[in-house]
């Protein structure tokens, strides 16, 4: 049973696994896990290297499919969508925030803010507004025009929320987020994440942090491909959840017809490593 108390959820699975071949050996990095996740929640997943965090991440955002098992996703079976239809999934459900960003280099921060936009078919006008808005929403108003070469760590992981945002997916999925930052920056990148989960994003985060999954209002412990712990923790006392610093991006007036970048089109999933984490190095 789930640390939901079995409510039926947003995201279900049922007896999932994943394995790799290397060699002449079969890798199995996910073994008949099962997790219900309902609308809404904060849910960190941690565990060592090599435990299953990242490909079990890739199968929630469908840029990978299991072996065996079923992934129902607000109640549809999108266990064995073809490439067209999980595209499809992907653009009206899912946004994706990575360790090393992922922005294209010759686009602006607006430009690579607006690219799920024009994927998309949004009409110039309401793509300008809306990609003034999100970086406004992230403190980046005054660096609308700056390549990724020009921006710190933190101004492009903020970017890249910013684009992951930008057609108000219902999930957030975040590999590492604050992985390549300072401490510091480190927490303001998750007061943003925080902040968009306290307005109804359900938000997912693989990471090593303890603090991160101190302060998810769920922790989910893998090892070696299964989940050994799954427990709904309280907010840390005195550290207040999202702290204001997205502003007016209200989530209901929008469609959700995309994600962003990664999820219109989605990165080939990485060859796995010998102990088969995904996209996880």
């Amino acid at each position: 049973m789930s640390a939901c108390g079995g409510v039926v959820g947003m995201i279900e699975l049922d007896r999932i696994t994943r394995g790799f071949q290397v060699g002449d050996q079969l890798v199995q990095a996910l073994r008949e896990v099962s997790l219900n996740i309902t609308a809404g929640e904060f849910v960190s997943i941690m565990g060592p290297s090599g435990s299953g965090k990242s490909t079990l991440l890739n199968l929630l955002g469908l840029l990978d499919r299991p072996n065996s098992g079923t992934y129902r996703l607000d109640g549809l079976d999108v266990t064995g969508l073809d490439e067209v239809a999980a595209a499809t999934v992907r653009r009206e459900k899912i946004g994706f925030v990575f360790q090393f960003f992922h922005l294209i280099p010759r686009l602006t921060a607006a430009g690579n803010v607006a690219l799920p936009l024009v994927l998309a078919g949004v009409a110039p006008s309401e793509r300008k507004e809306r990609v003034a808005r999100l970086l406004a929403d992230v403190g980046l108003s005054g660096r609308a025009d700056h390549l990724p070469a020009q921006l710190s760590g933190g101004q492009l992981q903020r970017v890249a929320i910013a684009r992951a945002m930008s057609m108000n997916p219902a999930i957030l999925l975040a590999d590492e987020p604050t992985g390549n930052l300072d401490r510091a920056t480190g927490r303001e990148v998750l007061a943003l994440l925080e902040d968009l989960n306290q307005r109804g994003t359900t938000l997912i985060v693989v990471t090593h942090d303890q603090e991160i999954g101190a302060r998810a209002g769920r922790r989910i412990l893998m090892e070696d491909g299964r989940v050994v712990g799954d427990s709904i923790s309280p907010s840390p006392s005195g550290v207040p959840q999202g702290r204001g610093f997205i502003r007016g991006s209200g989530r209901g007036s929008e469609a959700q017809t995309s994600a962003n970048a990664e999820s219109t089109v989605p990165p080939s999933p990485p060859a796995p490593p010998p102990r088969g984490e995904g996209s996880k190095p």
